[in-house]
């Protein structure tokens, strides 16, 4: 079975591709965003993958790839096209090479224009091919910089990407529109830079008069990515909390485990958010909790310390999960949520002040 998950980075509207082996646990990312490596590291845990290779479709210019990050955390390899100019690859990558995760795999497709280093990503049963910034939904690559040709697009184009069964999906780098994918029969009919009946010289002079600025991150992003993403200032995305071993979750949620949060004791201060009935009923509470049941926490802010790091506590985890979010609007950044709530606190034997035996 296929895994397959297609991420967003609203800032840079970038999307990241996770895809992997079900049968193995192996797994590939194309595209990876500097400032989501929690968030990615966060999926990978959750379901089980095991990391092989990070993959970048080209250089970008519009956001710094967390392909060093990643390897530092996964040791898996990093790859990129051999005519991309970048530093610090593990493989360089050329017209036809495979690139596996399990029993799966990626064959690259050189699809220069965009910049001399573009490739797309074409799965083993031609399903789907990840087409970077050389085909976009309804669009394409800008060619005014970075190596950038209008002619050589159009022939990686039609030659790579449009010449693929039309039924194959096309996922590509960026959308600014809230379009997600596409597919080659469709880009064929109706892209208004490329399908249709235009010719090579016809899309030359359109992109030759597109007068667009140039992206706004790309001194800082082209320097970084020509070193696989590794920060030259050192630099590095907001480190994970400090006060506690804690786990962040895909739902963009930091967890704290039963066990961590009995050791670090009056450290931090907890809170639960159930109602009065649950905090004195067969669950019990944990000893020193301050009960401020959610649909009041917004309005008892002023009862919570904020020098001091918060833990929320509820039945399951869910609840409080969104507790740590009203407390962070609120300006509290110092929140956990706790793991499994009091089902798990209780089941793994920590003590509790209250409740029943059954």
């Amino acid at each position: 079975m296929l895994i397959f998950r297609q991420l967003f980075d609203q800032e840079s509207s970038t999307y990241t591709y996770l895809l992997g082996d079900g049968s193995s646990g192996e797994a590939v990312i194309i595209d990876p965003v500097f400032e989501q490596i929690e968030r990615d590291t966060a999926l990978l845990r959750e379901l089980g993958l095991t990391l092989r290779c990070v993959l970048d479709t080209h250089c970008h210019a519009d956001h710094v790839t967390s392909a060093w990050l990643l390897k530092q955390r996964s040791g898996a390899a990093i790859g990129i096209s051999a005519h991309s100019g970048v530093d610090g690859a593990d493989r360089y990558l050329a017209q036809g090479d495979r690139v596996a995760f399990g029993e799966r795999y990626l064959e690259v497709r050189e699809t220069p224009g965009h910049t001399d280093g573009c490739v797309t990503y074409v799965l083993d049963d031609e399903s789907m091919a990840f087409t970077g910034d050389a085909l976009m939904i309804r669009s394409c690559g800008r060619t005014d910089f970075q190596q950038g040709d209008p002619a050589r697009l159009y022939r990686s184009v039609w030659t790579q990407i449009l010449s693929l069964p039309e039924q194959t999906r096309l996922y590509p780098a960026h959308d600014y529109n809230g379009l997600t994918m596409t597919s080659v029969g469709e880009e064929k009919r109706f892209n208004p830079r490329l399908g249709g009946d235009i010719a090579e010289r016809d899309f030359v002079g359109y992109m030759a008069n597109l007068g667009l600025p140039h992206p706004r991150k790309i001194d800082l992003a082209l320097p970084a990515n020509l070193k696989c993403g590794r920060p030259a200032d050192g630099s590095m995305p907001e480190a994970a909390p400090s006060w506690a071993p804690l786990r962040y979750t895909f739902a963009g949620i930091w967890e704290i485990e039963p066990q961590s949060l009995e050791e670090i004791g009056d450290a931090v201060q907890v809170v639960d958010v159930r109602e009065a009935d649950e905090f004195d009923g067969p669950l019990g509470h944990i000893e020193g909790a301050r009960l401020i049941p959610l649909g009041t926490l917004s309005e008892r802010l002023d009862e919570i310390d904020r020098e001091r790091p918060v833990v929320a506590v509820c039945r399951a985890g869910g609840r409080s999960a969104h507790a740590t979010v009203v407390l962070k609007r609120a300006g509290i950044s110092a929140v956990a949520n706790l793991a499994g709530g009091m089902l798990r606190w209780r089941a793994q034997g920590h003590p509790v002040v209250g409740g029943t035996d059954a």
